[in-house]
Protein backbone atom coordinates (compact mmCIF):
# COMPACT_ATOMS: atom_id res chain seq x y z
CA UNK A 1 0.00 0.00 0.00
CA UNK A 2 1.79 3.29 -1.24
CA UNK A 3 1.62 6.39 1.24
CA UNK A 4 0.57 9.57 -0.13
CA UNK A 5 2.87 12.37 -0.23
CA UNK A 6 3.45 15.79 -1.46
CA UNK A 7 6.29 17.76 -2.32
CA UNK A 8 7.19 21.38 -1.54
CA UNK A 9 5.19 24.08 -2.99
CA UNK A 10 2.94 21.45 -4.57
CA UNK A 11 -0.38 21.57 -5.57
CA UNK A 12 -0.91 17.93 -5.47
CA UNK A 13 0.93 14.35 -4.84
CA UNK A 14 0.45 10.75 -5.82
CA UNK A 15 0.17 7.23 -4.21
CA UNK A 16 -3.10 7.25 -3.56
CA UNK A 17 -3.99 3.77 -2.02
CA UNK A 18 -6.61 1.87 -2.90
CA UNK A 19 -8.42 1.02 0.58
CA UNK A 20 -11.97 -1.57 1.39
CA UNK A 21 -14.94 -0.18 3.09
CA UNK A 22 -16.71 3.22 3.63
CA UNK A 23 -15.08 4.39 6.69
CA UNK A 24 -12.42 6.84 7.92
CA UNK A 25 -9.95 5.46 9.92
CA UNK A 26 -6.06 6.71 11.73
CA UNK A 27 -3.60 4.66 10.16
CA UNK A 28 -0.91 5.25 12.60
CA UNK A 29 0.09 8.24 15.03
CA UNK A 30 2.33 9.60 12.49
CA UNK A 31 -0.27 11.93 10.98
CA UNK A 32 -1.78 9.59 8.56
CA UNK A 33 -5.49 10.34 7.82
CA UNK A 34 -6.51 7.62 5.41
CA UNK A 35 -10.09 7.12 3.95
CA UNK A 36 -11.97 5.17 1.37
CA UNK A 37 -15.07 5.03 -0.62
CA UNK A 38 -17.06 1.71 -0.98
CA UNK A 39 -18.43 0.84 -4.58
CA UNK A 40 -21.76 0.92 -3.98
CA UNK A 41 -21.30 4.28 -3.66
CA UNK A 42 -19.23 3.87 -6.85
CA UNK A 43 -21.97 2.96 -9.15
CA UNK A 44 -24.44 4.88 -7.67
CA UNK A 45 -22.58 7.97 -8.69
CA UNK A 46 -24.04 8.23 -12.27
CA UNK A 47 -27.47 7.89 -11.05
CA UNK A 48 -26.35 11.24 -8.36
CA UNK A 49 -24.74 12.85 -11.15
CA UNK A 50 -27.97 13.41 -13.20
CA UNK A 51 -30.20 13.17 -9.89
CA UNK A 52 -28.26 16.76 -9.03
CA UNK A 53 -28.21 18.55 -12.76
CA UNK A 54 -24.72 18.29 -13.16
CA UNK A 55 -25.01 16.64 -16.49
CA UNK A 56 -26.10 18.93 -18.81
CA UNK A 57 -26.61 17.95 -22.40
CA UNK A 58 -23.82 19.37 -24.85
CA UNK A 59 -21.73 19.27 -21.24
CA UNK A 60 -18.17 17.43 -22.77
CA UNK A 61 -16.67 17.70 -19.39
CA UNK A 62 -20.30 16.34 -17.60
CA UNK A 63 -20.08 14.03 -20.23
CA UNK A 64 -16.53 12.68 -19.69
CA UNK A 65 -16.70 12.53 -16.20
CA UNK A 66 -20.19 10.41 -16.64
CA UNK A 67 -18.57 8.33 -18.96
CA UNK A 68 -15.07 7.71 -16.91
CA UNK A 69 -16.69 6.72 -13.65
CA UNK A 70 -19.96 5.03 -14.87
CA UNK A 71 -17.39 2.75 -16.74
CA UNK A 72 -15.44 1.95 -13.85
CA UNK A 73 -18.35 1.38 -11.79
CA UNK A 74 -19.33 -1.11 -14.22
CA UNK A 75 -15.91 -3.25 -14.39
CA UNK A 76 -16.65 -2.99 -10.58
CA UNK A 77 -20.28 -4.54 -11.26
CA UNK A 78 -18.76 -7.85 -12.22
CA UNK A 79 -17.78 -8.89 -8.90
CA UNK A 80 -21.66 -9.15 -8.71
CA UNK A 81 -22.36 -10.83 -11.74
CA UNK A 82 -19.63 -13.56 -10.61
CA UNK A 83 -21.44 -14.08 -6.54
CA UNK A 84 -23.63 -16.39 -7.47
CA UNK A 85 -20.61 -18.78 -8.64
CA UNK A 86 -19.21 -21.58 -6.04
CA UNK A 87 -15.93 -20.63 -6.74
CA UNK A 88 -16.99 -17.08 -5.24
CA UNK A 89 -14.41 -14.89 -7.64
CA UNK A 90 -13.85 -11.22 -6.90
CA UNK A 91 -12.69 -8.85 -8.81
CA UNK A 92 -11.53 -5.12 -7.26
CA UNK A 93 -10.68 -2.63 -9.94
CA UNK A 94 -10.44 0.14 -6.60
CA UNK A 95 -6.98 1.22 -7.56
CA UNK A 96 -8.14 1.99 -10.95
CA UNK A 97 -10.63 4.28 -10.15
CA UNK A 98 -8.69 5.99 -7.81
CA UNK A 99 -5.53 6.69 -10.35
CA UNK A 100 -8.07 8.07 -12.37
CA UNK A 101 -9.86 10.47 -9.80
CA UNK A 102 -6.40 11.52 -8.83
CA UNK A 103 -5.73 12.18 -12.98
CA UNK A 104 -8.34 14.39 -13.00
CA UNK A 105 -7.59 16.87 -10.51
CA UNK A 106 -3.71 16.97 -11.55
CA UNK A 107 -4.49 17.15 -14.72
CA UNK A 108 -7.64 19.33 -14.94
CA UNK A 109 -9.42 16.41 -17.61
CA UNK A 110 -12.68 17.44 -18.67
CA UNK A 111 -13.09 20.14 -15.37
CA UNK A 112 -15.90 21.99 -15.70
CA UNK A 113 -15.91 24.87 -12.23
CA UNK A 114 -12.41 26.53 -11.71
CA UNK A 115 -11.51 27.74 -7.92
CA UNK A 116 -9.63 30.76 -7.11
CA UNK A 117 -8.79 30.18 -3.25
CA UNK A 118 -7.41 33.85 -1.73
CA UNK A 119 -5.86 34.27 1.55
CA UNK A 120 -7.60 36.52 3.50
CA UNK A 121 -5.94 40.40 3.35
CA UNK A 122 -3.33 39.16 1.31
CA UNK A 123 -3.50 39.00 -2.99
CA UNK A 124 -1.96 35.60 -2.93
CA UNK A 125 -4.54 33.52 -5.23
CA UNK A 126 -4.49 29.45 -5.43
CA UNK A 127 -6.18 28.31 -8.84
CA UNK A 128 -8.12 24.63 -9.14
CA UNK A 129 -9.64 23.07 -11.82
CA UNK A 130 -12.33 20.72 -10.33
CA UNK A 131 -15.53 18.80 -11.32
CA UNK A 132 -19.01 19.97 -10.13
CA UNK A 133 -19.69 16.42 -9.47
CA UNK A 134 -17.09 15.15 -7.14
CA UNK A 135 -17.05 18.35 -4.92
CA UNK A 136 -21.33 18.70 -4.77
CA UNK A 137 -21.07 14.63 -3.55
CA UNK A 138 -19.27 15.72 -0.73
CA UNK A 139 -20.21 19.00 0.34
CA UNK A 140 -23.70 20.62 0.24
CA UNK A 141 -22.51 23.95 0.57
CA UNK A 142 -20.39 23.62 -2.66
CA UNK A 143 -23.34 22.29 -4.39
CA UNK A 144 -25.17 25.09 -3.63
CA UNK A 145 -22.23 27.49 -4.44
CA UNK A 146 -21.40 25.97 -7.60
CA UNK A 147 -25.02 25.06 -8.91
CA UNK A 148 -25.25 28.62 -11.66
CA UNK A 149 -21.25 29.49 -11.69
CA UNK A 150 -18.26 27.68 -13.25
CA UNK A 151 -15.67 30.22 -11.65
CA UNK A 152 -15.76 31.16 -7.63
CA UNK A 153 -13.80 32.91 -5.56
CA UNK A 154 -13.33 31.46 -2.17
CA UNK A 155 -11.91 34.02 0.87
CA UNK A 156 -9.71 31.84 3.79
CA UNK A 157 -7.88 32.51 6.32
CA UNK A 158 -4.56 31.96 5.45
CA UNK A 159 -3.43 28.64 7.03
CA UNK A 160 -6.66 27.06 5.93
CA UNK A 161 -6.06 28.70 2.15
CA UNK A 162 -2.42 27.33 2.85
CA UNK A 163 -3.52 23.79 3.20
CA UNK A 164 -6.82 23.73 0.36
CA UNK A 165 -4.81 21.54 -2.10
CA UNK A 166 -4.76 18.67 0.91
CA UNK A 167 -8.79 19.44 1.01
CA UNK A 168 -9.35 19.55 -2.22
CA UNK A 169 -7.01 16.25 -2.69
CA UNK A 170 -9.17 14.53 -0.31
CA UNK A 171 -12.67 15.12 -1.82
CA UNK A 172 -10.67 13.39 -4.80
CA UNK A 173 -9.09 10.32 -3.52
CA UNK A 174 -10.12 10.18 0.26
CA UNK A 175 -7.06 10.07 2.01
CA UNK A 176 -4.23 13.04 3.09
CA UNK A 177 -1.09 13.55 5.10
CA UNK A 178 -1.49 15.70 8.08
CA UNK A 179 0.66 17.79 10.30
CA UNK A 180 0.11 19.21 13.72
CA UNK A 181 0.21 22.51 12.75
CA UNK A 182 -2.56 21.44 10.02
CA UNK A 183 -5.12 19.98 12.39
CA UNK A 184 -6.95 23.01 13.11
CA UNK A 185 -7.29 24.33 9.43
CA UNK A 186 -8.11 21.08 7.85
CA UNK A 187 -10.84 20.77 10.51
CA UNK A 188 -12.14 24.24 9.96
CA UNK A 189 -12.27 23.52 6.37
CA UNK A 190 -14.09 20.56 7.04
CA UNK A 191 -16.91 22.22 9.00
CA UNK A 192 -16.96 25.12 6.95
CA UNK A 193 -18.07 23.06 3.75
CA UNK A 194 -19.90 20.13 5.69
CA UNK A 195 -17.25 17.23 5.13
CA UNK A 196 -18.65 15.21 8.07
CA UNK A 197 -15.75 12.51 7.19
CA UNK A 198 -13.05 14.71 7.09
CA UNK A 199 -14.08 15.97 10.49
CA UNK A 200 -14.24 13.17 12.46
CA UNK A 201 -10.80 11.77 10.94
CA UNK A 202 -8.94 15.22 12.29
CA UNK A 203 -10.65 14.84 15.02
CA UNK A 204 -9.37 11.77 15.91
CA UNK A 205 -6.15 12.27 14.71
CA UNK A 206 -5.97 15.38 17.02
CA UNK A 207 -7.06 13.29 20.18
CA UNK A 208 -4.66 10.40 19.48
CA UNK A 209 -1.71 13.03 19.52
CA UNK A 210 -2.85 14.50 22.39
CA UNK A 211 -2.59 11.13 24.30
CA UNK A 212 1.09 10.88 23.19
CA UNK A 213 1.56 14.25 24.32
CA UNK A 214 2.69 15.70 20.91
CA UNK A 215 -0.28 17.96 20.32
CA UNK A 216 -0.47 21.76 21.86
CA UNK A 217 -3.41 20.88 23.83
CA UNK A 218 -4.07 24.21 25.32
CA UNK A 219 -4.58 25.95 21.50
CA UNK A 220 -6.96 22.90 20.68
CA UNK A 221 -8.83 22.94 23.36
CA UNK A 222 -9.61 26.52 22.67
CA UNK A 223 -10.57 25.49 19.38
CA UNK A 224 -12.56 22.29 20.93
CA UNK A 225 -14.61 25.24 22.64
CA UNK A 226 -15.10 27.66 19.51
CA UNK A 227 -16.50 24.99 17.17
CA UNK A 228 -18.47 22.90 19.75
CA UNK A 229 -16.58 19.65 19.87
CA UNK A 230 -17.25 18.20 23.33
CA UNK A 231 -15.04 15.08 23.06
CA UNK A 232 -11.74 17.34 21.81
CA UNK A 233 -12.21 19.45 24.11
CA UNK A 234 -13.02 16.71 27.45
CA UNK A 235 -9.69 15.24 25.47
CA UNK A 236 -7.55 18.39 25.65
CA UNK A 237 -9.04 18.81 29.29
CA UNK A 238 -7.81 15.44 30.75
CA UNK A 239 -4.51 15.65 29.33
CA UNK A 240 -3.59 19.35 30.68
CA UNK A 241 -4.96 17.81 33.73
CA UNK A 242 -2.34 14.63 33.93
CA UNK A 243 0.15 16.93 32.86
CA UNK A 244 -0.10 20.20 34.42
CA UNK A 245 3.61 20.51 35.79
CA UNK A 246 4.96 20.18 32.21
CA UNK A 247 2.31 22.55 30.47
CA UNK A 248 3.20 24.99 33.50
CA UNK A 249 6.49 24.92 32.64
CA UNK A 250 6.03 25.83 28.99
CA UNK A 251 5.34 28.36 26.66
CA UNK A 252 1.58 27.01 26.34
CA UNK A 253 0.97 28.28 29.97
CA UNK A 254 0.61 31.73 29.09
CA UNK A 255 -1.96 30.89 26.34
CA UNK A 256 -4.32 29.57 29.11
CA UNK A 257 -7.64 31.53 29.34
CA UNK A 258 -9.35 32.91 32.19
CA UNK A 259 -12.10 30.02 31.27
CA UNK A 260 -9.58 26.99 31.10
CA UNK A 261 -7.54 28.35 33.75
CA UNK A 262 -11.66 27.90 35.45
CA UNK A 263 -12.34 24.66 34.63
CA UNK A 264 -8.49 23.18 35.81
CA UNK A 265 -8.42 25.12 39.37
CA UNK A 266 -10.97 22.99 40.65
CA UNK A 267 -10.06 19.23 39.55
CA UNK A 268 -8.74 16.70 42.66
CA UNK A 269 -6.93 15.08 39.48
CA UNK A 270 -4.25 17.60 38.65
CA UNK A 271 -0.97 15.84 38.40
CA UNK A 272 1.78 17.87 40.30
CA UNK A 273 5.05 17.77 42.11
CA UNK A 274 2.64 19.67 45.41
CA UNK A 275 0.16 22.36 45.81
CA UNK A 276 2.71 25.10 46.08
CA UNK A 277 3.69 24.58 42.47
CA UNK A 278 -0.14 25.31 41.61
CA UNK A 279 0.09 28.54 43.45
CA UNK A 280 3.59 29.47 41.67
CA UNK A 281 2.01 28.66 38.46
CA UNK A 282 -1.30 30.11 38.77
CA UNK A 283 1.03 33.21 40.47
CA UNK A 284 2.58 33.76 36.95
CA UNK A 285 0.16 33.41 34.82
CA UNK A 286 -1.53 36.32 36.97
CA UNK A 287 1.29 38.39 36.54
CA UNK A 288 0.95 37.46 32.30
CA UNK A 289 -2.36 37.67 31.75
CA UNK A 290 -3.41 40.60 34.23
CA UNK A 291 -6.83 39.43 34.82
CA UNK A 292 -9.86 41.64 35.99
CA UNK A 293 -9.66 41.72 40.27
CA UNK A 294 -12.67 39.16 40.39
CA UNK A 295 -10.93 36.76 38.08
CA UNK A 296 -7.60 36.61 40.26
CA UNK A 297 -9.75 36.45 43.39
CA UNK A 298 -11.37 33.03 42.02
CA UNK A 299 -8.11 31.78 41.31
CA UNK A 300 -6.69 32.36 44.36
CA UNK A 301 -9.40 30.89 46.10
CA UNK A 302 -9.54 27.83 44.24
CA UNK A 303 -5.56 26.86 46.06
CA UNK A 304 -6.29 24.15 48.82
CA UNK A 305 -4.07 26.14 51.14
CA UNK A 306 -4.17 23.36 53.92
CA UNK A 307 -2.41 21.16 51.79
CA UNK A 308 0.88 23.36 51.73
CA UNK A 309 2.74 22.99 55.28
CA UNK A 310 3.03 26.02 57.44
CA UNK A 311 6.29 27.36 56.53
CA UNK A 312 5.29 27.47 53.17
CA UNK A 313 1.92 29.65 54.15
CA UNK A 314 4.24 32.07 56.02
CA UNK A 315 6.63 32.59 52.82
CA UNK A 316 4.10 33.19 50.42
CA UNK A 317 2.17 35.90 52.85
CA UNK A 318 5.55 37.65 53.25
CA UNK A 319 6.50 37.46 49.39
CA UNK A 320 4.07 36.92 46.80
CA UNK A 321 2.89 39.89 44.72
CA UNK A 322 -0.88 37.93 44.12
CA UNK A 323 -1.12 37.57 47.88
CA UNK A 324 0.07 40.98 48.40
CA UNK A 325 -2.23 42.35 46.19
CA UNK A 326 -5.48 40.06 46.56
CA UNK A 327 -4.55 38.98 50.44
CA UNK A 328 -7.53 40.31 51.64
CA UNK A 329 -9.80 37.67 49.34
CA UNK A 330 -8.09 34.54 50.69
CA UNK A 331 -7.62 36.04 54.49
CA UNK A 332 -10.24 33.24 55.51
CA UNK A 333 -8.82 30.69 53.70
CA UNK A 334 -5.18 30.87 54.88
CA UNK A 335 -6.61 30.93 58.89
CA UNK A 336 -8.67 28.06 57.39
CA UNK A 337 -4.89 26.64 56.89
CA UNK A 338 -3.27 27.27 59.84
CA UNK A 339 -6.37 26.17 61.86
CA UNK A 340 -5.92 22.57 60.62
CA UNK A 341 -2.19 22.63 60.53
CA UNK A 342 -2.47 23.49 64.37
CA UNK A 343 -4.92 20.67 65.96
CA UNK A 344 -5.10 17.36 65.07
CA UNK A 345 -8.14 15.81 62.57
CA UNK A 346 -9.78 14.56 65.18
CA UNK A 347 -9.77 18.02 67.44
CA UNK A 348 -10.59 20.00 63.99
CA UNK A 349 -13.58 17.73 63.21
CA UNK A 350 -15.25 18.51 66.23
CA UNK A 351 -15.40 22.42 65.02
CA UNK A 352 -15.34 22.03 61.30
CA UNK A 353 -16.18 19.53 58.43
CA UNK A 354 -13.05 17.82 56.86
CA UNK A 355 -15.01 16.56 53.89
CA UNK A 356 -14.59 20.05 51.57
CA UNK A 357 -12.29 19.55 48.53
CA UNK A 358 -9.49 22.09 50.06
CA UNK A 359 -8.40 18.94 52.41
CA UNK A 360 -8.50 16.33 49.93
CA UNK A 361 -4.55 15.81 48.17
CA UNK A 362 -4.68 16.46 44.27
CA UNK A 363 -2.20 13.82 42.46
CA UNK A 364 1.30 14.78 44.57
CA UNK A 365 4.25 13.76 42.64
CA UNK A 366 6.23 14.49 45.93
CA UNK A 367 7.45 11.61 47.98
CA UNK A 368 5.24 12.51 51.10
CA UNK A 369 2.26 11.08 48.87
CA UNK A 370 3.91 8.20 46.48
CA UNK A 371 6.90 6.87 45.12
CA UNK A 372 7.72 6.48 41.25
CA UNK A 373 8.26 2.34 40.04
CA UNK A 374 9.67 1.56 37.05
CA UNK A 375 9.68 -2.07 36.07
CA UNK A 376 11.74 -3.43 33.43
CA UNK A 377 10.97 -5.81 30.91
CA UNK A 378 7.48 -5.96 33.07
CA UNK A 379 6.42 -9.06 30.84
CA UNK A 380 8.70 -11.62 32.26
CA UNK A 381 7.38 -12.09 35.97
CA UNK A 382 5.90 -10.76 39.15
CA UNK A 383 7.12 -8.12 40.86
CA UNK A 384 6.99 -6.48 44.13
CA UNK A 385 8.44 -3.60 45.92
CA UNK A 386 7.08 -0.51 48.88
CA UNK A 387 6.85 2.68 49.59
CA UNK A 388 6.10 4.90 52.82
CA UNK A 389 3.58 7.89 52.23
CA UNK A 390 2.35 10.33 54.95
CA UNK A 391 -0.58 9.75 57.32
CA UNK A 392 -2.41 12.71 56.49
CA UNK A 393 -2.02 16.53 55.11
CA UNK A 394 -2.63 17.50 58.58
CA UNK A 395 1.27 19.30 60.09
CA UNK A 396 -0.06 17.26 62.98
CA UNK A 397 0.06 14.02 61.06
CA UNK A 398 3.35 15.11 59.07
CA UNK A 399 5.40 12.78 61.34
CA UNK A 400 3.45 9.96 60.69
CA UNK A 401 3.98 7.29 58.19
CA UNK A 402 2.00 4.36 56.47
CA UNK A 403 3.79 1.51 54.59
CA UNK A 404 2.38 -0.07 51.65
CA UNK A 405 3.52 -3.04 49.70
CA UNK A 406 2.61 -3.49 46.05
CA UNK A 407 2.44 -6.64 43.83
CA UNK A 408 2.20 -6.39 39.87
CA UNK A 409 1.70 -9.47 38.21
CA UNK A 410 1.58 -9.54 34.14
CA UNK A 411 -0.43 -12.24 33.24
CA UNK A 412 -3.05 -13.04 36.51
CA UNK A 413 -5.92 -14.87 36.08
CA UNK A 414 -9.36 -14.58 37.47
CA UNK A 415 -10.66 -17.69 39.20
CA UNK A 416 -12.82 -18.44 36.11
CA UNK A 417 -9.65 -18.24 33.86
CA UNK A 418 -7.45 -20.70 36.00
CA UNK A 419 -5.94 -23.64 34.72
CA UNK A 420 -8.55 -26.97 35.79
CA UNK A 421 -6.46 -29.99 35.18
CA UNK A 422 -9.01 -32.90 35.34
CA UNK A 423 -13.04 -33.35 36.07
CA UNK A 424 -14.33 -35.79 37.78
CA UNK A 425 -14.12 -38.64 35.60
CA UNK A 426 -9.81 -37.63 35.38
CA UNK A 427 -10.21 -36.58 32.22
CA UNK A 428 -7.71 -33.98 31.06
CA UNK A 429 -9.08 -30.24 30.60
CA UNK A 430 -6.89 -27.60 28.36
CA UNK A 431 -4.77 -25.43 30.48
CA UNK A 432 -5.62 -21.85 29.96
CA UNK A 433 -3.49 -19.60 27.70
CA UNK A 434 -0.46 -17.15 29.80
CA UNK A 435 -2.15 -14.87 27.19
CA UNK A 436 -5.59 -14.83 28.90
CA UNK A 437 -4.30 -13.35 32.17
CA UNK A 438 -4.41 -9.74 31.97
CA UNK A 439 -1.92 -7.42 33.79
CA UNK A 440 -2.59 -6.60 38.14
CA UNK A 441 -1.20 -4.21 40.28
CA UNK A 442 -2.09 -4.20 44.30
CA UNK A 443 -1.66 -1.95 46.79
CA UNK A 444 -2.46 -2.68 50.53
CA UNK A 445 -0.96 -1.45 53.56
CA UNK A 446 1.88 -3.22 55.66
CA UNK A 447 0.70 -2.73 58.87
CA UNK A 448 -3.40 -1.32 59.70
CA UNK A 449 -3.07 0.45 63.66
CA UNK A 450 -5.17 2.95 65.09
CA UNK A 451 -3.20 5.66 63.95
CA UNK A 452 -5.21 5.49 60.74
CA UNK A 453 -8.47 5.96 62.59
CA UNK A 454 -10.81 8.35 60.62
CA UNK A 455 -9.12 8.31 56.90
CA UNK A 456 -9.29 6.29 54.25
CA UNK A 457 -6.89 6.17 51.38
CA UNK A 458 -7.33 6.42 47.53
CA UNK A 459 -4.34 5.18 45.51
CA UNK A 460 -3.89 6.18 41.66
CA UNK A 461 -1.30 4.91 40.09
CA UNK A 462 -0.32 6.79 36.47
CA UNK A 463 1.17 5.57 33.73
CA UNK A 464 4.08 7.54 31.80
CA UNK A 465 5.27 7.42 28.37
CA UNK A 466 8.21 9.48 26.78
CA UNK A 467 7.62 12.14 24.39
CA UNK A 468 10.03 14.57 22.88
CA UNK A 469 12.56 13.81 25.69
CA UNK A 470 9.45 14.24 28.24
CA UNK A 471 7.70 11.84 30.70
CA UNK A 472 4.00 12.17 30.20
CA UNK A 473 1.47 10.72 31.74
CA UNK A 474 -0.40 8.84 29.50
CA UNK A 475 -3.23 6.83 31.28
CA UNK A 476 -4.23 7.25 34.88
CA UNK A 477 -5.99 4.47 37.15
CA UNK A 478 -7.58 5.12 40.51
CA UNK A 479 -8.81 2.64 43.07
CA UNK A 480 -11.95 2.77 45.16
CA UNK A 481 -11.07 3.71 48.52
CA UNK A 482 -12.14 0.24 49.80
CA UNK A 483 -10.42 -1.60 47.24
CA UNK A 484 -6.77 -2.55 46.80
CA UNK A 485 -6.58 -2.83 43.00
CA UNK A 486 -7.82 -1.19 39.87
CA UNK A 487 -9.93 -3.42 37.82
CA UNK A 488 -9.10 -2.27 34.61
CA UNK A 489 -5.62 -1.46 35.28
CA UNK A 490 -3.57 -1.70 31.34
CA UNK A 491 -6.89 -4.20 30.52
CA UNK A 492 -5.79 -3.83 26.96
CA UNK A 493 -2.12 -3.29 27.50
CA UNK A 494 -0.31 -6.07 25.14
CA UNK A 495 3.39 -5.97 27.48
CA UNK A 496 4.64 -8.57 25.17
CA UNK A 497 5.46 -5.84 22.47
CA UNK A 498 8.47 -3.63 22.67
CA UNK A 499 6.62 -1.27 21.08
CA UNK A 500 3.85 -0.95 23.38
CA UNK A 501 2.31 2.48 23.78
CA UNK A 502 2.61 1.71 27.61
CA UNK A 503 6.34 1.12 27.45
CA UNK A 504 9.65 3.46 27.54
CA UNK A 505 12.88 1.33 26.37
CA UNK A 506 10.47 -1.45 27.33
CA UNK A 507 9.80 -0.48 30.74
CA UNK A 508 6.44 0.30 32.58
CA UNK A 509 7.04 3.63 34.03
CA UNK A 510 4.49 3.53 37.13
CA UNK A 511 4.13 6.38 39.89
CA UNK A 512 2.27 5.18 43.18
CA UNK A 513 -0.34 7.84 44.74
CA UNK A 514 -1.89 7.71 47.83
CA UNK A 515 -4.23 9.91 49.04
CA UNK A 516 -5.60 10.32 52.62
CA UNK A 517 -9.23 10.54 52.52
CA UNK A 518 -10.48 12.16 55.99
CA UNK A 519 -14.02 11.30 57.42
CA UNK A 520 -16.17 13.51 59.97
CA UNK A 521 -15.64 11.88 62.98
CA UNK A 522 -18.04 13.84 65.10
CA UNK A 523 -20.85 15.93 63.84
CA UNK A 524 -20.36 19.86 63.89
CA UNK A 525 -22.79 21.42 65.99
CA UNK A 526 -25.18 23.46 64.63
Amino acid sequence: MAEAWWGEGSQLGRGCSPLAGSYIRRRDVSGVVWASLSFQQTRSWGTKMLRLGYAKPGSWGSFWAILTLVGLATRAAQKADVGGEAAGTSINHSQMLLQRLQELLRQGNASDVVLRVQAAGTDEVRVFHAHRLLLGLHSELFRELLSNQSEVVLVEPRDCAAVFDKFIRYLYCGELTVLLAQAIPLHRLATKYGVASLQRGVADYMRAHLAGGAGPAVGWYHYAVSTGDEALRESCLQFLAWNLSAVAGSAEWGAVSPELLAQLLPRSDLVLQDELELFHALEAWLGRARPPPAVAERALRAIRYPMIPPAQLFQLQARSAALARHGDAVADLLLQAYQFHAASPLHYAKFFDLNGSAFLPRNYLAPAWGAPWVINNPARDDRSTSFQTQLGPSGHDSGRRVTWNVLFSPRWLPVSLRPVYADAAGTALPAARPEDGRPRLVVTPASSGGDAAGVSFQKTVLVGARQHGRLLVRHAYSFHQSSEEAGDFLAHADLQRRNSEYLVENALHLHLIVKPVYHTLIRTPK
